[in-house]
């Protein structure tokens, strides 16, 4: 009884894999012949498990129910589900937060004490908002529905300055880089790759006609647009560094990394802020050159006139004005 019990729960963890199993390959997985696959099948069906039958394969796949079938993780996907968990617990889409941290009670409630130990370890990260704008998860699915689906989108979009309009694309990834969800599309009016800020666009429902997925040119493209082109101000720099010492220090995400000699680079970047971007670019520690946009390098000139200022007085020889 408790092999077969075991075996059970071993066939129907084979069948949460997103693939078709035929009657043969279950058996060999199993260890059993193919009328102890059918017979199980037929337990898994009784106890109200959609298994449905694949015609042409002769084979199984579990089926959407009316009920969620107990969920069998190993090991490293407990653990994995566990960070995800934790991660969504600060907020980067709508209205999940909570539901984030009782799904995490829940999975440490049955975990084994070899795995629960290790779950434990994610409370000494710290969860706090992260600051950025979020996502309606109805937004959310509907985006990577398109993706998965290869259907067109198009939707309203709100840019940085403001100004709206009506993107039409062939959606082809979701990216998260850990405070905003993006998308990377073929924009179809202007036959280029584009990335746009998930939390400033609305879908239009119902989708396109299904596409053909274009060759992504560069893996680099999925990430090159969010570094300066969601943002109000978007800068490039001349840094006097070869390209190796500052690419550990700057994700894609953060800016475009170009090298130009063995010893300069050139650095896109973006900001809502000057004085975030100059003082992001200062701190870096080399000599660097502004090369737009042109506000950038007037506010720069008075940034660097107010900092002067502030030191005249603790220069030698200068004399300190008595009240």
């Amino acid at each position: 009884m408790l092999e077969t019990s075991a075996r059970l729960l071993k066939l129907l963890s084979l069948l949460q894999l997103p693939r078709e199993w035929s009657g043969a390959a279950l058996a060999a997985e199993l260890g059993v012949g193919a009328r102890t696959v059918r017979r199980d099948v037929d337990k898994l069906r009784n106890l109200g498990y959609p298994v449905d039958a694949v015609p042409g394969v002769a084979g199984y796949r579990l089926g959407a129910g009316a009920a969620l079938p107990p969920l069998l993780l190993d090991d490293e996907e407990a653990v994995a589900v566990a960070i995800g968990l934790r991660a969504a617990a600060t907020g980067s889409v709508a209205g999940i937060e909570e539901s984030s941290v009782r799904a995490l009670t829940k999975l440490e409630q049955v975990l084994p004490s070899r795995l629960r130990h290790r779950i434990k370890l994610l409370q000494a990260i710290a969860v706090t908002p992260s600051g950025a704008a979020v996502v309606q998860p109805d937004v959310l699915l509907a985006v990577a529905a398109a993706c998965r689906d290869h259907h067109g989108l198009r939707f309203d979009y709100r840019s940085h300055d403001g100004t709206t309009g009506v993107r039409t694309t062939e959606p082809h990834r979701l990216v998260h880089t850990g405070r905003r969800w993006y998308l990377v599309a073929w924009d179809l009016e202007r036959s280029d790759w584009r990335t746009f800020r998930l939390d400033r666009l609305e879908p239009r429902i119902p989708t396109g006609p299904r596409f053909t997925p274009r060759d992504i040119p560069d893996l680099d493209v999925t990430t090159r647009g969010l570094a300066s082109g969601a943002y109000r101000h978007q800068a490039r720099f001349l840094i006097h560094a070869p390209a190796d010492q500052l690419t550990d220090r700057l994700a894609p995400s953060v800016a475009t990394v170009t090298p130009i000699s063995a010893t300069t680079t050139q650095v896109e970047a973006g900001s809502n802020s000057l004085d975030e971007l100059a003082l992001y670019i200062g701190l870096l520690g080399h000599p660097f050159e502004v090369q737009s946009p042109p506000e950038l390098i007037d506010h720069i000139r008075t940034l660097t006139s107010r900092l002067t200022a502030a030191t005249a007085s603790s220069q030698p020889g200068s004399r300190r004005s008595e009240h």
